[in-house]
């Protein structure tokens, strides 16, 4: 990563993209990976795909999800209040005390997710966030004052916590999941047009929207494109903060690699070539086991046309669906060297089926 990488992923990650209004993300994104790109793609819903080296028959994709989790309001109280309703798997016990962002077609409004004071709150009946009870706050003590300001039912609402770099190797914000991973994409990118690699396929750099609320991006543009390999970047849980228990979530840890996931979406003959390439360059890598689903736009991708082969590359992320989203920047690079060397040792037309 260069200076300007750094600069391009916090203003990418300062940007709201929330489910279903990705727009202005895209329009980052793709003005980013322009000069890296020969052409670029993007459908009626807003997925955004760079293409590298077009017309080729043999056709790959790259892959990560652009939107981010939000809220949408849902009723507005007499006297000024919004109450909410999740787009995505957005957190109500974090909400309380947090800034919002309220997007409206004459800008953002801002806004507060009040809550009882402690001096008020019996200690054994004490309240519980839940999405019944939790409301915003912007400032407006009627309705009719909420409505003027272009507020209305379906206005969505993101949280107001912007990006930063804490102990000199983390990066932290909100909507890393999985904003980082349409960065590593990009950087990926930008790393083959100045290496000067001319891959002997079409590339497909593919920033899919919806992933938060079913993984539909993917669905839909993965039809269209019909590749003959798909990569997909998400993002996966840091087992080793409280409250997780390795023997069921597995013992992922920041600062320890990217990981490649094994699981009925994943196809092994793809995976094992990614292993021995992160074998072959030294790249650092964990493992951790699906079971039905990846949950991610892997599965989107696999089971798509008459099946992708199609792996999971994930990057280590400690608390996820907050406003503190954290990354270690050495798994990022992981993560994109092993992309890109993936990408350069590709043949075109490698068959990975399992029977021929």
């Amino acid at each position: 990563m260069n200076d300007a990488s750094l600069k391009f992923l916090e203003t990418y990650l300062n940007n709201a993209s929330p489910t279903g209004f990705e727009t202005s993300g895209q329009r980052l994104w793709l003005d980013y990976i322009k000069p890296y790109i020969d052409d670029q793609i993007t459908d009626a819903y807003g997925t955004a795909v760079g293409v590298v080296n077009p017309g080729q028959d043999y056709k790959v994709v790259i892959e990560a999800h652009a939107d981010e989790i939000s809220w949408f309001v849902n009723y507005i109280t007499e006297d000024g209040y919004l109450y909410v309703r999740r787009n995505g798997g957005s957190d109500h016990q974090i909400a309380p005390s947090m800034r919002v962002n309220i997007h409206t077609k004459n800008g953002i409004v801002k806004g507060v997710f009040g809550w009882p004071a402690i001096h008020v709150r019996e200690s054994e009946k004490e309240p519980v966030p839940t999405i019944k009870n939790i409301c915003i706050d912007c400032g407006c003590a009627k309705k009719d004052e909420v409505l003027a300001k272009g507020i209305h039912v379906g206005t969505v609402v993101t949280f107001d916590a912007d990006f930063f770099v804490m102990n000199e190797k983390y990066f932290v914000g909100r909507a890393l999941d999985n904003r980082i991973g349409g960065f590593m994409i990009a950087e990926v990118a930008r790393q083959l047009k100045e290496n000067n690699i001319k891959l002997p396929f079409t590339l497909y750099v593919v920033n899919a929207v919806q992933e938060e609320i079913g993984l539909r991006g993917a669905e839909m543009i993965a039809q269209r494109l019909n590749p003959h390999v798909a990569i997909c970047t998400d993002v996966i849980h840091d087992t080793q903060s409280p409250f997780y228990d390795k023997k069921t979530s597995g013992d992922i840890a920041c600062g320890k690699g990217a990981v490649l996931t094994y699981g009925p979406a994943v196809q092994n003959n793809l995976l094992n070539m990614i292993l021995d390439v992160a074998e072959k360059k030294e790249i650092a890598i964990q493992r951790a086991a699906a079971s039905r689903s990846t949950g991610t736009d892997t599965d989107s991708f696999a089971y798509s046309n008459e099946g992708v082969p199609s792996a999971l590359i994930s990057l280590p992320l400690k608390y996820m669906h907050t406003t503190v989203e954290t990354v270690q920047s050495a798994d990022v690079e992981k993560v994109i060297q092993l992309m890109y060397e993936f990408l350069v040792q590709l043949e075109a037309g490698h068959d990975f089926r399992y029977i021929k």
